[in-house]
């Protein structure tokens, strides 16, 4: 993974709620912030450059020679360090997530029965097969099922609700398929259908999404800001602790993609506390994030920032915990398991973990867990001189060859991933 330890994008996502960095933008005090950026280890030339102005300028205003007072320097400083708009009195700018009204979910109307049931069904299938061969079902059920009512006029705000969920997992099962761009235009289409509803909760579960989705194609300040717009929702809404946690979560994996362990490991921590606290209710839309959800993503996080020992803890009980009928997860979260013991450089116990991955289904319609499973196979490489290594990576070859017959209808080419 790249590192973007001094990207000031990345720096500025996980300050935002930091005190110090909060008053510099409320007081507009900018040699302040500037300060605060070129502590965290962004280099004045940096600073001076991605606001254009000359690094003589720069030390004036950090050195409180004078201040920042035109506007148009103002945006130039919110779009370079992606500083949401209004924390420095300007408005919304063009590549904040969109906002959602603050409109409490109505608990008393429930969601109509038939589209929960598609729902339920839905997401039990795709926990087993994947994504990859029920997306078309999943588009179709929403164009003959659920487009009409949309434009009913006896129709309630519930099913503005049940289409954005609906949306929200057409989006996860292209992202399954290695759609990545068909699922951010999924998410994209999700969030206002949830804004119409008025069911912030399910508006920041779609964040969450699109927070996963962005860290997934490398871009982990908007990751980070995703993140926080779902926190920001989550702040409007009644008590979920889950979706808190999940949200949180997602923060510190941004944060760690871009080594920033102070902000991160605090995500984190959040998450793990948020997780233990009691819901006000049961929301009827959101995907399950549980403790065995918690500790995948703990590892990567751990991972990201090279605590090994913690990230290993952290995978060995999200295998432990992993449902056996849940077979995507399960092999997401062993080749993650796997992946920490190269880095560990424990060969052995990469290779037992391995030799469990070889009896995930071929089956599995998951292209995201075959690219995965490639991933693994590169990190392993560079220890084919170690016997037990090479032959794994043999039986491995021989089981992806099978994998990529049965997946050739679903899957999508990937730059340099043989076929």
């Amino acid at each position: 993974m790249d590192r973007q330890t001094t990207d000031p994008r990345v720096i500025a996502a996980g300050m935002l709620d930091d005190a110090r960095f909060l008053a510099a933008c409320a007081g507009r005090d900018m040699g302040a912030l500037f300060r605060l950026l070129n502590h965290r280890g962004v280099s004045t030339r940096r600073l001076a450059s991605a606001v254009e102005i000359t690094q003589g300028r720069l030390y004036d205003y950090m050195n409180g020679k004078s201040r920042v007072e035109k506007l148009a320097l103002f945006e130039q400083i919110a779009d370079a360090f992606h500083i949401p708009g209004h924390l420095l009195g300007l408005a919304r700018r063009a590549w904040e997530p969109p906002a959602v009204e603050a409109q409490r979910h109505d608990v008393d109307v429930p969601p109509d029965g038939n589209d929960l049931a598609a729902m339920d069904a839905f997401r039990t299938a795709d926990r087993q097969t994947g994504g990859g061969r029920l997306y078309g079902a999943v588009v179709r059920h929403l164009g003959d099922r659920v487009a009409a009512r949309l434009v009913d006029a006896d129709s309630g705000p519930q099913i503005f609700a049940a289409a954005a969920a609906l949306t929200e997992m057409a989006g996860w099962m292209a992202h399954d398929s290695g759609q990545d761009d068909l699922a951010a235009r999924h998410f994209a289409r999700a969030l206002p259908l949830a804004r119409t509803s008025g069911d912030l909760p399910l508006a920041a579960h779609i964040a969450a999404s699109s927070s996963h989705l962005a860290l997934q194609t490398g871009d982990a300040p908007r990751a980070a800001h995703w993140a926080q717009t779902g926190l920001d929702f989550v702040g409007q809404g009644p008590r979920i602790p889950a979706l808190t946690a999940r949200l949180h979560t997602m923060r510190a994996r941004a944060l760690a993609a871009a080594s920033q362990y102070v902000p991160a490991a605090r995500s984190l921590e959040q998450a793990l506390g948020a997780l233990d606290a009691s819901a006000d209710y049961e929301h009827p839309w959101l995907s399950p994030f549980d403790a065995a959800a918690l500790a995948s993503e703990s590892a990567l996080v751990l991972r990201d920032l090279e605590q090994h020992e913690q990230a290993l803890t952290h995978a060995e009980d999200a295998v432990r915990l992993r449902e056996e009928g849940r077979a995507r997860s399960l092999a997401l979260s062993r080749i993650t398991l796997a992946g920490i013991h190269v880095l560990r450089s424990d060969l052995d116990a990469a290779v037992g973990v391995g030799h469990d991955l070889l009896s995930t289904s071929p089956t599995l319609g998951s292209i995201r867990v075959a690219y995965q499973l490639d991933d693994l196979r590169r990190l392993l490489e560079p220890h084919t001189g170690y016997r037990p290594v090479r032959e794994y990576l043999t039986r491995f070859d021989d089981a992806r060859r099978a994998r990529m017959l049965l997946l050739a209808d679903i899957i999508t080419p990937r730059g340099g991933i043989p076929t």
